[in-house]
């Protein structure tokens, strides 16, 4: 498939309004359930694995009245499913919510065509070097910005809090922003905008990959770098605050990583805008650190800090969890 406007598949999505505030209750919803076996959750003598509605989005295929719904995955006996990480999330976002916990998301991600290879590239060959994608405008430089227009209407509609869209450092590698979104939210939205992005990509015939490092070579991977603030944190004065949160950052970065991503040692190299997965670092604008302090919050002494460890294909709970949990409860 060639990179060219689709308008048949992006007329719907262009007559999509912002969603208006849902009006459903998660308590008039039902619990349903699935073959936990079919999708390794559980083993085929009780494979039954129940769902319990935990957020409610607008249906942006289907219009009206018509929800999604984020559901969390429970056994038979009660228990939250082992892949159910929104659980032991929800809990310390409740025990911290007093510090007003905000985040928000920049989920890299790279477009791939149905054979495998990156989507627009050359076939059997490679495209020029990175330097003119990044943020880029014009044939030769983006690919597939119909597809990605639709993916940020179908959000908006939806009612995901959706900041911001742009074509990254690699060709056919995209970021969408999430946030500021507090607490347990922040899962919700990513995981529903990944949904989305996966659903309508699906009408191009493009697959997604959030894989970290998709292509070896002299190429960026992808990330997910994660923008963290207290109320503390944003009020003046909050550069101690921030200040704090890095030291309390920096002693547990071997548990972070564990759970920032797989094959994140693929992408934390050093090299390409990131630091070395083996060494935590921070600094005021960069973005070889682990911690990166923007510098405008350097200069006016509170704001938020920005984590880049996180890569493409976190479970958001889980990374926001433990940030929460190493920065406000230990």
């Amino acid at each position: 498939m060639t990179d060219h406007y689709h308008p048949d598949l992006l007329a719907p999505f262009l007559a999509l309004p912002q969603g208006d505030k849902i009006q459903a209750d998660l308590d008039q919803l039902r619990i349903w359930d699935f073959d936990g076996s079919s999708t390794n959750q559980a083993p085929g003598h009780d494979s039954d694995i129940y769902l319990r509605p935990a957020a409610i989005f607008k249906d942006p295929f289907r219009g009206g009245n018509n929800i999604l719904v984020l559901a969390e995955c429970y056994n038979n006996d009660g228990t939250p499913n082992r892949t159910n990480y929104r659980h032991h999330a929800a809990k310390i976002m409740e025990q911290a919510k007093d510090v007003q916990p905000w985040f928000g998301l920049e989920q890299e991600y790279t477009l791939f065509s149905m054979d495998g290879t990156p989507y627009g590239w050359p076939k059997g060959g490679f495209p020029g070097p990175q330097g003119p994608y990044y943020c880029g405008a014009g044939a030769g430089k983006v690919f597939a910005r119909d597809l990605i227009e639709a993916h940020y209407r179908a959000c908006l509609y939806a009612g995901i809090n959706i900041s911001g869209i742009n074509a990254e450092v690699m060709p056919s590698q995209w970021e969408f922003q999430v946030g500021p979104c507090e607490g347990i939210s922040m899962g919700d939205h990513l995981w529903m905008a990944r949904y989305l992005l996966v659903r309508i990509a699906e009408q191009w015939g493009i697959k997604v990959s959030f894989h970290p490092k998709p292509l070896q070579g002299d190429w960026n991977g992808a990330g997910c770098h994660t923008n963290y603030s207290t109320k503390e944190m944003r009020e003046p004065g909050g550069m101690k605050a921030i200040e704090a949160a890095i030291e309390k950052l920096s002693k547990r970065h071997n548990e972070h990583i564990a759970v920032y991503g797989e094959d994140n040692d693929l992408r934390l190299t050093g090299r390409h805008e990131t630091g070395h997965i083996g060494t935590f670092t921070s600094g005021v604008a960069n973005r070889g650190a682990s911690i990166r302090i923007p510098r405008h919050v350097g200069a006016q002494g509170y704001g938020y800090l920005e984590d880049r460890r996180p890569a493409s294909n976190i479970d958001p709970y889980r990374v926001t969890g433990i940030i929460v949990e190493t920065t406000c409860l230990l």
